[in-house]
């Protein structure tokens, strides 16, 4: 599984990089804060909601923990997504 820092998804942020985040927590942790630009597709429904995931070179997934986004990636593998990195120890790890 390839992964990627918080630290590291901050820094390329500050440096105006455009990411694609995709948020998998559920309403309520989401309604406390999340990274500007991410979109928020609870894990639960990624099945039907595959459209709005970009197919981008680089799609960094997101979640309290690094836990349920690292079930979203292989997920999202098994329907041929590519580029796909798991932001280790989620929103806990990110400093605002």
């Amino acid at each position: 599984m390839d992964t990627i820092l918080p630290s590291d998804v901050k820094d390329r942020l500050s440096r105006g990089e455009k990411l694609a985040i995709i948020d998998v927590r559920e309403d309520e942790e989401v309604a406390e804060g999340m990274i500007a630009g991410a979109i928020h597709i609870p894990l639960g429904q990624l099945p039907e909601r595959l459209s709005e995931i970009p197919q981008a070179d680089e799609v960094i997934l997101v979640c309290r923990s690094g836990n349920r986004s690292g079930r979203a990636l292989g997920f999202l593998e098994a329907q041929g997504y590519k580029g796909l990195k798991n932001m280790t120890g989620g929103m806990l790890e990110w400093e605002d």
